[in-house]
């Protein structure tokens, strides 16, 4: 708009912004509020929501991740809240809005809501590492997906607090994606290939057809670490991103994108 280098919109002290790295933003979809806003995520253990008025950007915190010490999957009573959790990634549910996930740096992943601020819905076991991507199904409203540096990607249900399906890639995965075609279809990335030089690896998994590994291995770039992996959301095509700024797109072969039909039950529009 303007030939400067000057944001248009920063956020500042005075506005309560984040002290620690910044690792996801996501716009809200919710047009009630009437100003354009959304929402971030911070290892400084804050999920703030961030509205864009006339002259300044405002935030209002939506969440603090407390930190939970005491033993895995123990009991209530005996699990302490001890400082912040540092928040990685979060994801909000495209049928209740209110609902969103969180991962973490300990491992742990939260179920939260934007009308309790100040307690868990849920707390799921299983990652021992960070969690560097959780993401809703988008046909199934109840299933979610994550993945860690804990060399695991993990299929669950927000109703259980362990994961149904685990799937041990044998590197750190940096990130995991659904594909908008089909609801047992996702991919993710890892940094190092199999043979321990290091390279970029996308890894395609369709459920309906192999529930115990990838259908697909494509090695994308050498000596560069893989960051994102995102479906074209009206190609056949998979778009992934490296530390190198490189950008790639990947053309998958017919066999691997079936299209599921959609019906009211399964259109993630509806």
């Amino acid at each position: 708009r303007a030939r400067t280098k000057k944001p248009i919109y920063q956020s500042t002290v005075r506005t309560n912004k984040h002290t620690d790295p910044v690792w996801e933003v996501r716009w809200n979809n919710d047009e009630s509020t009437g100003t354009l806003n959304f929402y971030s995520i911070s290892s400084d253990g804050r999920v703030s929501n961030w509205f864009l008025l006339k002259s300044k950007l405002e935030s209002e915190e939506v969440m603090e991740l407390k930190l939970m010490s005491g033993t895995s999957g123990g009991e209530d009573d005996e699990t302490s809240l001890a400082g912040l959790a540092g928040g990685l990634c979060f994801d909000f549910n495209m049928q209740t809005e209110h609902l969103f996930l969180v991962g973490t740096e300990e491992g742990r992943i939260h179920k939260c809501s934007k009308a309790f601020s100040g307690q868990y819905l849920e707390t799921y076991e299983g990652h021992t590492m960070a969690v560097y991507t959780v993401r809703w199904n988008p046909f199934h409203p109840k299933i979610f997906i994550s993945a860690s540096a804990d060399w695991t990607v993990k299929l669950w249900d927000h109703n259980s607090r362990y994961p149904i399906l685990s799937f041990d890639l044998a590197q750190a995965i940096g990130d995991v994606a659904w594909a908008p075609y089909a609801s047992t279809t996702f991919a993710a990335i890892t940094s190092d290939g199999a043979g321990g030089s290091t390279s970029g690896v996308v890894h395609l998994y369709d459920l309906s057809v192999n529930r115990n590994g990838h259908i697909c291995e494509q090695k994308v770039v050498k000596r560069a670490k893989l960051t994102h992996v995102a479906f074209s959301s009206t190609e056949p095509i998979i778009i992934v991103g490296d530390d190198r700024g490189g950008v790639n797109t990947l053309k998958l072969s017919p066999n691997l994108r079936i299209v599921v039909t959609r019906t009211e039950d399964t259109d993630p529009n509806k």
